[in-house]
């Protein structure tokens, strides 16, 4: 056991509080000027909190900015939303069916499949986006939910944890359940389902935060500012030529944008470490 000596856990509280204290500050800064009025924060850079916090929020949940192409917050925040939660349940449910395949049937080719799967990771969506893009532009996807989500829906990362899990179920349980004469989707449902909770929690915690912060595939699909996610709108709250912007505007869409994400974090966090460190996984 390693002996605690005061000047090392003062040093080591001391380097804590300085990385809390520079990963915080710009977020609080953002805060504060959300509720002070543009003309505010024109030349300066505000450490206080304002008196227009209501009416910033309100205006930019249902009006959105001078920008062109801005669209209300309200409506871009449902559309992140939507998007972010048929990324991770798809990519959750695609890849724990695709594992369960690879680990308990047995069929040609089987590992063959598994390391295609698996190569996908070096063609992210980024390298492949032309080819991506004129797919769904042909099949007429651009400016809908299908077009969003499909092309990112797929993932061979979390197909890896959940076969590197099912690996770990002893075989005398699979065994039972064959005795007891569970089916393949009853023993899937039953057994390995609820076991793997720890894990799906903990995928769909990093898999809604990367549907979330989605821009550049976003960006080339949606035209319509009807379809716009909160992660490309605040570029767009932006005005661009020699339109002023209105900077607490922007800060309230990026508070606002921060929001759900942190959301889902907090209230999975249980679950998220206990599935990345529990030790029977």
């Amino acid at each position: 056991m390693v002996e605690r000596q005061p000047i090392w856990t003062f040093a080591t509280h001391a380097v804590l509080g300085l990385g809390l204290l520079i990963v915080a500050f710009p977020l609080y800064i953002t805060l504060a000027a959300s509720t002070h009025t543009a003309q505010e924060l024109l030349g300066h850079v505000p450490l206080w909190f304002g008196d227009r916090f209501v009416e910033n929020y309100a205006r930019a949940l249902t009006a959105g900015g001078r920008g062109a192409g801005s669209a209300p917050v309200l409506r871009m925040l449902a559309n992140s939303l939507v998007v972010a939660l048929v990324i991770a349940v798809g990519k959750i449910a695609i890849s724990i069916l695709s594992a369960y395949a690879i680990v308990y049937f047995r069929f040609p080719f089987r590992m063959t499949c598994f390391w295609t799967i698996f190569l996908t990771l070096m063609l992210p969506v980024e390298v492949r986006i032309m080819p991506t893009f004129k797919v769904v532009a042909d099949l007429g996807l651009l400016n809908s939910y299908a077009g969003l989500t499909i092309p990112l829906i797929a993932s061979a990362t979390a197909t890896f944890l959940f076969r590197q899990f099912f690996l770990t179920v002893p075989e005398e349980l699979t065994e039972a359940a064959r005795i007891d004469g569970a089916g393949a989707l009853r023993f899937f449902w039953s057994i390995l389902a609820p076991l793997s909770k720890t894990n799906i929690a903990a995928l769909f915690v990093i898999l809604f935060i990367f549907g979330w912060n989605q821009y550049l595939w976003p960006l080339l699909v949606t035209t319509d500012e009807t379809m716009s996610t909160v992660v490309m709108g605040i570029k767009r709250v932006v005005p661009t030529g020699d339109a002023a912007a209105e900077w607490n505007l922007v800060m309230a869409t990026v508070v606002l944008a921060m929001l759900p994400p942190v959301a889902i974090v907090v209230l999975g966090q249980r679950w998220f470490i206990k599935g990345l460190i529990e030790t029977e996984k």
